[in-house]
């Protein structure tokens, strides 16, 4: 039996993509997704809201010179419709919104072209869309852009992020304040009466369900009846900005489901901050494509288990990203395969405390991303990037490379730092660029005295307490990742009352005796007050001439500073301090690492003592309960020898 071609319907305000699977009805010429049918289902997309608020492209912006990481939210709609392919075998359609001199300060100073493509025999539909800002036009921030979809409540209960991460969802209503009480900020909320039962004294949080570019490539809904499916599906993080640690929100109870940075969303500051935020000034031309994603629609066949149409989503993601770039596209802006290159090389690590010779290591992080100082991919928002890792022997292939300039970075889990090649790699055409061996020096003055900690920019090796009973998420009970749990900086006031944590190396345990987070202790009157950790340690005998070398990895800080003193916790200055840094919002936002930073401080041997010595690391910011910081690993280093 032969499979239906793709039909395209132009209607007055509308036109629908119908392959025979599915169809899909989206206004014009605004480009927005009205409705979505299959499998008996009129409408997948949720009845009760109006058209302009089912599927959409959205973007938060703000004018040059602006601060902060909020603006004026957009829903972008078209203004004119072109049908850019279409025939049997595929349909493209364009909706795009030119900007004007008049528009100026009134709409973001993009050129947008909002795209959506069917295929013959797909389930499912693509979108994409193309930014351009010229030259002669004002300067703009741009904190967030991103594809939405809202799903029907009646039908779509149960999401999946991941195979760990799945569950029943409670409703929307069940967030309304008749149904729930408020909690210390606007996104959580404890559900007490709820519609059904089973979610009563749960917290539902949409920060609980965030996922790191690296393992972001498909999340979605279940129905139950009829058994359907609805995925969002990634093929690539070329687009995403802030490298394949970067977290961004995925599904949540809405339901809303985004694409690149997530419900996809495509840009955004969470788990960083205004540095993540790209500016663009009068004078600075630029053009960018997000997606394509994939929105994919399944349905059970010889199975009668809902479950398995999360299966099924992970291997259509597994087709999706071997056919990407996708050749089939019509704009030029997005090249294919042909037209891209690729690079390759070994990366090895030199550390002559570890080892006389060069150390193959398995599983780095290898990328490229536009020119920047070194770890500057962490905040880099306005390109494309491109990462991959190493094998058991450091080889590393980074294919379908974007042309343009690039720097070639790295960092390798169990080691401290950040790897830049300061090589301009330039990218052409079908090139093929064979960086020979690498080699990354990671920091390093002398041997370990000690450490504490393991050096992968998390903090998720150290104590996460359970939570308070009254704010549980029944997904994350006895869950790997249990620092997702709800209200966990409050644990540490529990656990500390009246003295804070001392930690002494080599009776101490990380995993047990060094809490995930330095954050504010509560007092009695509710107010907040710093906290001054201590480490404990001896040394035998102290170079009185020589220099040690203090190393300290954060994990994440949020308006929070970390000051060092050694055997005296009144030194004023201190040896060493920060200044107040950050703005990651991970602590509130249960992430276990938002942006990563390594600070080297000389500790000069006079201050050391034969015996044991203490080091106080106080973080005295304490305005709210969720200011604080997150270790990744600290280390203690001998002279050089």
């Amino acid at each position: 039996m032969s499979i239906q071609g793709v039909q395209l319907f132009i209607q007055d305000d509308h036109v629908v993509m119908d392959n025979g699977i599915l169809q899909v009805t989206i206004s014009k010429p605004e480009g927005i997704v009205t409705g979505v049918s299959y499998q008996g289902i009129d409408n997948l997309l949720e009845i009760r809201n109006h058209e302009s608020d089912r599927g959409y492209w959205d973007l938060v912006w703000s004018e040059e010179g602006t601060g902060g990481t909020t603006g004026t939210s957009y829903v972008i709609k078209g203004s004119k419709f072109k049908v850019m392919v279409e025939n049997e075998e595929q349909v493209e359609i364009s909706f795009t919104r030119d900007w004007s001199s008049s528009l100026e300060g009134k709409h973001v100073p993009l050129n947008i072209d909002t795209r959506f493509v069917m295929l013959r025999g797909s389930s499912g539909f693509y979108s994409y869309a193309i930014y351009e800002h010229l030259k002669e036009w004002p300067g703009f921030n741009l904190p967030q852009t991103r594809i939405v979809f809202k799903l029907r409540k009646d039908k779509f209960r149960y999401m999946a992020v991941a195979d760990n991460r799945q569950r029943r969802m409670p409703l929307p209503d069940d967030r309304s304040p008749r149904r729930s009480s408020p909690l210390a900020y606007p996104e959580a909320v404890l559900i007490v009466h709820p519609v059904e039962s089973e979610f009563k004294g749960e917290v539902d949080d949409k920060y609980q369900y965030s996922c790191e570019n690296k393992d972001l490539h498909v999340h979605g809904w279940i129905c139950n009846d009829p058994p359907v499916g609805w995925w969002q599906i990634t093929p690539s993080n070329e687009f995403r900005s802030g490298g394949p640690m970067k977290q961004n929100l995925t599904s949540h109870v809405g339901p809303i489901n985004l694409a690149v940075s997530n419900k996809q969303m495509f840009l955004s500051a969470h788990y960083v901050g205004e540095e993540m935020v790209p500016k663009f000034q009068r004078g600075e031309p630029w053009k960018k494509v997000f997606g394509p994603v994939f929105v994919y629609v399944n349905t059970l066949i010889d199975n009668s288990d809902p479950l398995w149409l999360w299966e099924d989503a992970k291997q259509e993601t597994k087709a999706q990203v071997q056919c990407w770039p996708y050749n089939f596209l019509a704009s030029d802006d997005f090249p294919k395969s042909e037209q891209r290159g690729c690079v390759s090389g070994r990366l090895r690590v030199s550390d002559r405390y570890v080892s006389n010779e060069h150390i193959s290591v398995n599983g780095a992080y290898v990328g490229l991303a536009p020119p920047g100082d070194v770890g500057s991919w962490q905040t880099e928002s306005k390109g494309y990037q491109f990462w991959t890792k190493t094998d058991e022997n450091g080889y590393f292939l980074i294919n379908d490379v974007r042309a343009g300039d690039y720097n070639l970075y790295a960092w390798v889990p169990g080691y401290i730092g950040d790897y830049k090649n300061d090589t301009i790699i330039t990218i052409t055409s079908g090139c093929d660029i064979d960086m020979g061996e690498l080699v990354y020096e990671p920091p390093r003055d002398g041997a370990t005295l000690w450490e504490i900690g393991i050096p992968d920019r998390t903090a998720a090796e150290f104590y996460v307490p359970d939570p308070d009973p009254k704010y549980i998420n029944k997904l994350y009970v006895n869950h790997p990742e249990k620092y997702r749990q709800y209200g966990l900086w409050e644990r540490y006031s529990d656990l500390y009352p009246n003295g804070d944590l001392v930690y002494t190396v080599g009776v101490s345990d990380y995993r047990t005796d060094w809490f995930f987070a330095q954050v504010t202790r509560k007092k009695d009157d509710g107010k907040y007050e710093g906290t001054t950790w201590q480490i404990k340690f001896n040394l035998d005998n102290i170079n009185q001439t020589g220099t040690y070398k203090l190393r300290v990895a954060l994990a994440t800080a949020y308006v929070a500073e970390l000051q060092v003193r050694i055997n005296n916790p009144k030194a004023n200055p201190p040896l060493f301090t920060t200044g107040v840094i950050g703005h990651d919002n991970t602590i509130t936002r249960h992430g276990i690492h938002g942006l990563y930073g390594l600070y080297s401080i000389d500790v000069k041997g006079t201050l050391l003592m034969e015996g044991e010595n203490t080091i106080f690391l106080t973080q005295p910011m304490c305005s709210s309960a969720l200011q604080g910081l997150m270790y990744d690993y600290i280390r203690l280093e001998a002279p050089p020898s």
